[in-house]
């Protein structure tokens, strides 16, 4: 008997993903398990996203879902979705996407990941959807024995909104160096956890050699706010702390007025060349580098088209480019010649690696 050979997703290559199953996770978060029409292994890093084009009222928006899929269970991968408020995104996929339906899909990429940290313990904090990402990197923890310690702190407003909440205490009960705590912000006759918001003395109580560790904080943006002031607050090395967020469905509106498909702007016109897809188009002067190639059909990772999300983060060989952007790159990524496709406009002929 032959054995079948073992097929990895290409990003350059594959881009449509099957929803396989749909798993209630809370009142208003559901989990989408998707895998490729035909088998394909997923290899990425816990903690990293894809983009997906959500068609909604013959609109297409792009939007980046963490995979709270860990990357030692390769066959399928999964989002965790939490409905939002008019979202036009995660209204959809809970109200209209089911097992069988397909959607694009660009990547996995990302940098928010605890792997190649070292041997340093580790401090996760997450609150709401947040919670994915840390997820993910705490499904491969647990199912590749690593010996580093970890505590996992998730914030929610009842306890009906705790995300995975039977699937952390398993990994808790079978491995006494992962240590879970929840804190409800409105909590709840009968609840025994912790009730409130984040703040240190609590932190210092459920981890109290926190100022050691390695820190990974998801959430919404005041949640973040308050762990990196209270960590700041607390003498915490800086230089070890990580978050990520994602919160394009307010964004929406921005997105919708891309200048995808309008009449190109005149100006003088700079050839661009990416060195990975081996395509070279145009841009004027005044246009953006992804709304140029967009134009020209090309298929690049983005989100937001705002500056905010990095999704279109990209090295930029040779050339010089107009940048001005909203949050969604470093300054040290900056200096190292990195550059984000969505808010760039070029200055002269470009090479950029993608």
């Amino acid at each position: 008997m032959t054995a079948s050979v073992r097929t990895y997703w290409d990003a350059d290559k594959d881009d449509t993903l099957i929803c396989r199953q749909i798993r209630d996770e809370t009142h208003d978060v559901r989990t989408f398990v998707l895998s490729a029409p035909e088998p394909r292994l997923f290899d990425y890093r816990p903690g990293q996203f894809m983009t997906f084009e959500v068609p909604v009222g013959g609109v297409t928006h792009s939007r980046c879902y963490t995979l709270a899929s860990s990357p030692t269970r390769p066959n399928m991968v999964s989002i965790t979705v939490k409905r939002v408020p008019g979202g036009p995104v995660s209204n959809w996929l809970h109200d209209h996407f089911k097992v069988g339906d397909r959607l694009n899909a660009l990547g996995p990429m990302g940098e928010f990941t605890c792997g190649g940290q070292g041997e340093r313990d580790l401090l996760f904090l997450s609150a709401g959807s947040g919670v994915t990402p840390l997820m993910s990197m705490a499904r491969a923890r647990y199912d590749m024995a690593d010996r580093r310690d970890l505590v996992f702190v998730h914030a929610a407003r009842s306890s009906s909104d705790v995300i995975f909440a039977d699937e952390i205490a398993l990994m808790a009960q079978g491995d006494a160096r992962f240590h879970a705590a929840t804190i409800c912000e409105n909590s709840g006759r009968g609840w025994n956890g912790f009730s409130g918001r984040l703040n240190l003395p609590m932190l210092s109580l459920i981890a109290p050699d926190l100022l050691e560790r390695e820190v990974f904080v998801c959430g919404p943006t005041g949640f973040m706010d308050v762990a990196r002031a209270l960590l700041a607050d607390a003498g915490f090395d800086m230089r070890r702390y990580h978050e990520e967020s994602f919160v394009f469905e307010a964004l929406s509106v921005a997105e919708q007025q891309e200048a995808d498909g309008g009449a190109p702007v005149a100006g003088r016109a700079f050839k661009v060349e990416f060195t990975q897809s081996r395509r070279s188009i145009e841009a004027s002067e005044d246009t953006f580098i992804l709304t140029a190639a967009k134009r020209a059909g090309m298929r690049l990772p983005s989100s937001c088209t705002q500056g905010v999300c990095g999704t279109c983060k990209s090295r930029l060989v040779s050339g010089e480019v107009r940048m001005t952007h909203a949050g969604g790159i470093r300054q040290r990524e900056i200096d190292q010649g990195m550059i984000l496709l969505c808010c760039s406009r070029p200055v002269s002929d470009l090479v950029i690696e993608r």
